[in-house]
C-alpha cells in the first residue's frame, strides 16, 4: 500500500499525518513523506540568490521531514523522504496517480481561517488523479465512526472498495447514506410542494419520481452493504432526501463521524462549474476527514 503524505510542518499537516497513521493499518504500507518548497520569486535577483535560497530551502525541508517522522508508527512501515522545490500543488497532483492514496491537511502554513481548504489542498482535491484523503484530527480516541455516501456511481462503489482496501474497518461503526435529490426542485415545484396533499403528491409526476428514487436508493444501500460485509464492520443504513452535500454535512456533524467517504465523478459541465461538485463541497466544509475516490481511468 503506497501512500503519499504531503507536509509543510503546519499544525494541520502534522494532524493529517497522525490521522493517516492511525487509519491506514495495512501490513505492507509504504509512506512517502513529501515536502515541497516554493521557488524563489522572480522579483529577486537570479543565480547567486537563487542558489543560496535553494540550499536554505533544502535544509529546512530536511528538518520538516525529520520532524514529521515522529508522527509515524515505524513498526511495519517503509518510509521514504522526498524533497522538492517547485509548486507544492502541482508537485502533489503530478504524483497522485502513482499512489494508492494521497494524504493532505486541509490547510498549510500561513492560511487563515478555521474552516475550508487552503489553496494547495483545494487544487489537489480538484485535480488529483487518485484517491485523496483530506485528513483532519480524529474526533474519537477509540473506534471509528465512518459515514459512506452511496450515490450509485462507479466512483461511489469504487470508494467503498478503496475504504476496505486501505483501512482496517473491522471494528468501525459505518453508516451508509443515500440522498435522493428532491424531484420537485428539478421540476421547479419547490415553492408549491409543501402545500400539496398526500394524495396530490402520490399522483403527481414529482411524486411518482420520488417513490422511484426512494426504491432505487434502498437497492443501492443494500448493494453497498454487501460490499462491506466481508470486512465485518457494524453497518447501519440511512436514506434521506434533499441536497446531497448539505445532507451529508449535516449528518456528519450530527453523528460525530471521524471520516466521510465518497466518490467523485470529475464532472466539468456547466452545472458543476457553477455550483461545485458534492465532493468539493463536502471536503471544503466537513468537520472531519474526507476520503475522495475518483473514477478509475
Amino acid at each position: 500500500m503506497k501512500v503519499l503524505l504531503a507536509t509543510d510542518s503546519s499544525t494541520e499537516a502534522t494532524a493529517a499525518i497522525e490521522t493517516a497513521d492511525r487509519l491506514i493499518r495495512t501490513p505492507d504500507r509504504q509512506f512517502d513523506l513529501l515536502c515541497v518548497a516554493p521557488r524563489l520569486s522572480k522579483k529577486h535577483p537570479a543565480h547567486a540568490r537563487e542558489n543560496e535560497y535553494e540550499r536554505r530551502a533544502l535544509r529546512e525541508i530536511t528538518q520538516i521531514l525529520e520532524k514529521s517522522l515522529r508522527s509515524v508508527t515505524p513498526k511495519g512501515t517503509t518510509i521514504r523522504l522526498l524533497k522538492e522545490i517547485g509548486s507544492p500543488a502541482a508537485s502533489i497532483v503530478s504524483r497522485t496517480s502513482d499512489y494508492d492514496l494521497t494524504v493532505i491537511g486541509p490547510k498549510g502554513r500561513g492560511t487563515a481561517g478555521e474552516v475550508g481548504l487552503g489553496p494547495v489542498a483545494s487544487r489537489v482535491v480538484e485535480h488529483a488523479r487518485g484517491a485523496i484523503l483530506v485528513a483532519r484530527k480524529l474526533r474519537s480516541e477509540e473506534g471509528l465512526r465512518i459515514l459512506v455516501a452511496v450515490d450509485g456511481s462507479i466512483p461511489g462503489f469504487h470508494a467503498i472498495e478503496t475504504l476496505g482496501e486501505v483501512m482496517d474497518i473491522s471494528a468501525a461503526d459505518i453508516c451508509l447514506m443515500h440522498v435522493a435529490e428532491t424531484p420537485w426542485t428539478e421540476l421547479g415545484l419547490e415553492a408549491d410542494w409543501v402545500t400539496y396533499s398526500e394524495e396530490d403528491k402520490e399522483h403527481s409526476e414529482a411524486g411518482v419520481i420520488e417513490h422511484e428514487m426512494v426504491r432505487e436508493g434502498e437497492q443501492l444501500l443494500e448493494q453497498a452493504r454487501e460490499l462491506l460485509l466481508p470486512f465485518r464492520p457494524s453497518i447501519t443504513k440511512r436514506l434521506d432526501e434533499g441536497d446531497p452535500a448539505n445532507e451529508i454535512l449535516s449528518e456528519a456533524e450530527r453523528g460525530g463521524y471521524d471520516l466521510i467517504v465518497l466518490g467523485a465523478t470529475g464532472a466539468r459541465d456547466l452545472k458543476h462549474q457553477m455550483l461545485g461538485s458534492v465532493s468539493a463541497k463536502v471536503a471544503w466544509n466537513a468537520p472531519c476527514s474526507v476520503l475522495i475516490v475518483r473514477e478509475p481511468e
